[in-house]
């Protein structure tokens, strides 16, 4: 069943997402998150994806090193190598770019700029797209905080 042309990433992403910059301190990240109760944040500088932050980042490489969130920049903890999707590719497209690069939240990139961010919950509760999202989390080993 192909139903790639009707099941397109911008359907179903996250528009107004929750972003941290990279001079931010990880304390703001930490409580952005918080806040929003998520687990990761895009780190954009004029709309430009430059990073991502997850909670995760923010145990290992900042509690973990003894740094003090208040005082380290985002842009020293957060994993530089992003990868993204566009709006126009289709849930079954970002899927197989989420299993294959074990990730579980592609930010969304259009013309440099950041549109919107696809999890792989939202790709979940697109019915059709049920089985992609299956065999999406399959192939990710990542653990991940249980979302409350």
């Amino acid at each position: 069943m192909n139903n790639d042309n009707s099941n397109k990433v911008q359907d179903v992403m996250t528009k107004n997402v929750a972003t941290v910059s990279p001079n931010q301190t990880v304390q703001e990240a930490a409580q952005i998150m918080s806040q929003k109760n998520i687990g990761a944040l895009p780190v954009v500088e004029n709309g430009q994806v430059k990073g991502m932050i997850t909670d995760r980042d923010i145990t290992l490489r900042t509690s973990a090193q003894g740094k003090d969130p208040a005082s380290t920049p985002v842009s020293e903890v957060m994993t530089n190598r992003v990868v993204t999707g566009t709006p126009n590719m289709s849930v079954q497209e970002a899927a197989n770019v989420m299993a294959q690069n074990q990730v579980r939240r592609l930010p969304i990139v259009e013309n440099n700029q950041l549109q919107g961010i696809v999890a792989l919950g939202d790709i979940a509760t697109n019915s059709a797209s049920d089985q992609a999202a299956e065999q999406a989390l399959t192939n990710i080993s990542q653990p991940s905080q249980p979302q409350g």
